[in-house]
């Protein structure tokens, strides 16, 4: 891939929050963007404001005749293993002699020629990339990021302020993170996921520790509780009081529903920390991104300021209504883990209250893949109102459904309901005063009814 010539990019699957970040750099750079998704969304039309040519027709025919020119060295075609093999778009693209590249090759490619800041882990990347790159930016570090979420500092997945430095979320899904080039690189955590992809948490395992050997990187930062062999120049980072990491938040309060601390670092002590973020998975990210920004030479007077004034990413752990009377979150969690810190969050913030959880199940895989672990997980609400599962990117698998996820649970307080049937249901519950807490939790597209759920509550 050489920048320096290309004249035009066609994505397949442009409307994804990877993928349009992406289209996004290529747009910046002033070179011609077009591309394919399914529907349409807020992000593209965003990106059609900013110039891209965007078709929502899988037909040959719907893409722009200036890209379907063979042999061109200034045309480069991207696209998402999301795509279905037999898309028509994909076929011939990939038949013919184009430059034909997955979205983590075009990233890895970027990373070789730019000191690149990764962050890689089964939960928590998206989170720390984000606050990583606001830090930098916030700074006035000339950075980009490359973000897997909206955040809601820049209403945007892609941050830039020049080209020093490159943070990207370095995504374990179908190795793609094996294609960067990193020059230092952070593991959140490494819990089983993606099965369908891995087989065993020993092949997830083995890629993990693939990442962390990588040649370019000069220093790695592990979270506690992550065991890696073999890796070299690693520092350790935590929260727990007497762990003896080697970057750690001390001395932790909540106040005013915010987390106060001090960070003690190789450095020395810093005091006086503060992160609006509530629930110790955001309070480890936050480590992580410091430990990353302060290697990388920002000030620590620079690095409290931008935490302060961190706001977070959209549906992770966002508040949609917030008063006394009603709280309302909205959050992406959809592994069993991610849910478990999603409860010890709300409790932690809003004590002796109900919660009750609206949860739509993200893959037939995962699902059969956690079942057990996310029937206690969702046990801990209070209430759970299960929706069918989002199928994404999969086909059914025989004898997983929710009936099934739901028979494994224990408590006696939760309901099926069916997509359609939710606002009728919440409209309800609100009407009669049952609900205290609600959140909704998923990575399917739950997320397309927090506006209307929203305006319920308020009514």
């Amino acid at each position: 891939m050489n920048i320096e010539v290309l004249k035009r990019v066609y994505f397949i699957g442009i409307g994804g929050i990877g993928m349009s970040a992406l289209a996004k750099y290529f747009l910046e750079l002033g070179i011609e963007v077009a591309g394919y998704d399914k529907t349409p969304s807020t992000i593209t039309k965003g990106l059609e404001k900013q110039g891209a040519n965007i078709t929502f027709d899988s037909a040959l025919s719907a893409v722009p005749q200036n890209f379907l020119k063979c042999d061109l060295e200034d045309i480069l075609i991207i696209y998402t293993p999301a795509i279905p093999n037999d898309h028509p778009q994909l076929q011939y693209f990939n038949s013919g002699n184009f430059e034909f590249l997955k979205r983590a090759q075009v990233l890895g490619e970027i990373s070789k020629n730019t000191h690149t800041l990764a962050v890689a882990g089964t939960h928590g990347k998206t989170t720390t990339s984000t606050l990583l790159a606001h830090l930098l930016y916030d700074a006035g570090i000339k950075v980009t990021g490359f973000l897997g979420g909206i955040s809601e500092n820049y209403h945007s997945n892609y941050i830039s302020s020049g080209t020093d430095v490159v943070v990207v979320e370095a995504d374990e899904f179908d190795r793609s993170f094996l294609q960067l080039s990193p020059n230092s690189a952070a593991i959140t955590n490494v819990d089983a996921d993606h099965l369908d992809i891995y087989k065993t948490p020993d092949q997830l395992q083995q890629a993990f520790t693939d990442f962390s050997s990588k040649e370019s990187l000069k220093k790695v930062f592990i979270a506690e509780g992550v065991h890696i062999n073999g890796i070299r120049n690693a520092q350790t980072l935590g929260v727990l009081e007497g762990a003896n990491c080697d970057y750690q938040a001390v001395n932790i309060k909540v106040t005013e529903g915010r987390y106060t601390f001090d960070l003690q670092t190789p450095k020395g002590l810093f005091l006086d920390l503060k992160l609006a973020m509530p629930g110790l998975h955001n309070l480890r990210n936050a480590v992580t991104a410091l430990a990353m920004a302060m290697e990388y030479g920002v000030p620590i007077d620079q690095l409290k300021k931008g935490l302060l004034s961190f706001k977070g990413i959209q549906r992770r752990f966002s508040y949609q209504v917030n008063t006394k009377e009603l709280v309302y979150i909205d959050d992406y969690a959809h592994h069993p883990t991610e849910i478990k810190a999603l409860h010890q969050a709300i409790s932690q913030m809003h004590p002796n209250q109900k919660i009750t959880a609206i949860f739509q199940p993200h893959l037939f895989s995962r699902t059969k893949d956690f079942a057990e672990d996310f029937a206690k997980s969702l046990d801990l609400f209070d209430e759970v109102l299960l929706l069918d599962i989002y199928p994404a990117r999969e086909l059914p698998i025989e004898g997983v459904d929710s009936d099934w996820l739901f028979d494994l649970m224990k408590s006696k307080n939760n309901k099926r309901i069916s997509l359609e049937n939710i606002e009728k249901e919440i409209k309800k519950r609100h009407k009669e005063k049952e609900i205290e807490i609600l959140t909704t939790i998923g990575a399917g597209d739950i997320g397309t009814y927090v506006t209307s759920l929203k305006e319920i509550i308020l009514s």
